[in-house]
């Protein structure tokens, strides 16, 4: 398991809506400036799905984040599990007047090292942080 987290200077209403609506998803969920998400789906309930795609701006590369929610628990926690059978938590804790700890953990991949993996999603999570701060 590999575990992420930030601290968003919002309040735990607007992280929520920035992190679950998938056009908001669709302006933070790449990990660098010469990526986008240019198309997002999400029907946050148990059983429900989500769909990202991720790709790079110059066309060169790109891939389909997918997944299967297993646990809703609005404000406070998501579950879900990926198409390659790999799980992930995200928690979401009001630490105050307009603060909120986001702390995600996954099932690391095969294919990318540790460090590479954590790398990559906390980039994600700072680029989440930056959207949500600025809007």
């Amino acid at each position: 398991m590999i575990t992420v987290e930030i601290l968003v200077n919002q309040g735990i209403d607007k992280v929520w809506s920035d992190w679950t609506e998938a056009e908001r998803v669709k302006k933070w969920n790449y990990a660098s400036d010469d990526w986008e998400c240019p198309r997002a789906t999400n029907n946050l309930e148990v059983g429900g799905k989500f769909s990202y795609i991720m790709a790079a701006k110059d066309g060169s590369n790109s891939f389909d984040f997918n997944g299967v929610y297993t646990a809703v628990e609005p404000k406070r926690l998501i579950e879900y599990q990926l198409e390659d059978g790999r799980k992930v938590a995200i928690t979401f804790e009001a630490m105050g007047e307009g603060l909120t700890k986001v702390v995600e953990t996954f099932d690391a991949e095969m294919e990318n090292s540790e460090e590479k993996q954590r790398e990559g999603w906390q980039a994600i999570l700072d680029n989440f942080k930056k959207y949500s701060e600025g809007n």
